[in-house]
């Protein structure tokens, strides 16, 4: 498991190599009270990055600090000491605003347009021209999963929860960003609205897009993401892949008796015995070859499981420490 202490030192640059976001000591602090003389903590000595193409799953209980750091590098608030780049450039530079997309957990959305006119809107304060908006806007409409007809007629106080949810969707990718941050993007939605979501995600992940996101649904996270961090009380208690925080999804839980030590300490990490004779261990290679490596050594398989623990077991065990 990677710790989040890793890479918190290295100095902030913009070389070809970077991270596209990339954060030292971010730290957030409200004044609160009557005489404002009381502090919460939001985000605490925050350091993380995220590279070109990677698709990254921030998650954590809610009141974790997510949004807070989502809107520290997006540039909606600032931070109270850290330091931070956002495509090379520093945290709140306007001149990266044009390649970043972004939809909110709750979106607020002029209810009197219909999703035709939002997405034209969005598209004009990008200064996108008209011929690519008529290709653009019908192109998101069908990406996101709602009709032509709809988004042209029906104005957005008639949306569903998942109908807002989409063409939120639709507005973060109307520029056609480098990178995409989206906080809790499954949001309102029902199963194979999910289903659609998570394609969308895909699909520009695809396309070499960066991809941001904070969710609470872990399943998705699991299907979707690269590489993880996780959130608690403002502290980023972990970062890393799924195979460096989970286990490799080709190891086995294994348990048996019999054979000979030396054969297997040298198929088997973290080889136990007990006094019965049973020993266990994490299984390194393909099993085939060591099941027939033990049959010809006299020995059985008790129990053989896959080792890797789901996400949500480790998300667990991670805010219960």
């Amino acid at each position: 498991m990677i710790s989040v202490a890793d890479g918190a030192d290295l100095p902030l640059n913009t070389s070809d190599k970077s991270p596209v976001v990339l954060t030292s000591e971010l730290r957030k602090v409200y004044l609160t009270g009557f005489w404002l003389n009381q502090k919460i903590i939001s985000l605490n000595n925050c350091s993380l990055k995220v590279y070109p193409g990677e698709t990254f799953g921030l998650l954590g209980p809610n009141g974790a600090g997510k949004t807070t750091l989502l809107k520290l590098l997006l540039g909606i608030i600032r931070p109270s000491s850290g330091r931070g780049l956002l495509l090379g450039k520093p945290l709140g530079d306007r001149s990266v605003k044009q390649y970043i997309g972004y939809l909110p957990e709750n979106p607020y959305l002029y209810d009197y347009l219909t999703g035709w006119e939002i997405l034209q809107m969005v598209a004009g304060l990008f200064q996108i021209p008209q011929h690519i908006q008529r290709q653009r806007i019908p192109q998101l409409l069908e990406l996101v999963g709602l009709s032509l007809t709809d988004a042209r007629k029906k104005t957005l106080r008639r949306y569903s929860k998942g109908m807002l949810q989409r063409v939120g969707m639709a507005q973060a990718l109307i520029n056609d960003p480098d990178i995409i941050f989206l906080d809790e993007p499954m949001s309102g939605l029902d199963p194979i609205g999910r289903h659609q979501m998570r394609e969308i995600i895909l699909a520009q992940k695809a396309a070499g897009k960066t991809i941001f996101f904070n969710s609470h649904i872990l399943t998705e996270v699991e299907q979707i993401c690269d590489r993880i961090a996780i959130l608690s009380q403002g502290e980023l208690i972990c970062t890393g892949s799924l195979d460096e925080l989970l286990g490799l999804k080709d190891t086995y839980y294994i348990q048996g008796e019999g054979g000979k030590i030396e054969i297997l300490q040298k198929w088997i990490s973290n080889l136990e015995f007990a006094p019965e004779g049973v020993w266990q261990g994490i299984l390194r290679d393909d099993y085939y070859d060591f099941l027939a490596s033990l049959r010809l050594m006299g020995g059985k398989v008790i129990t053989l499981q896959k080792y890797r623990q789901s996400l949500e077991d480790f998300f667990i065990k991670q805010i219960q420490k």
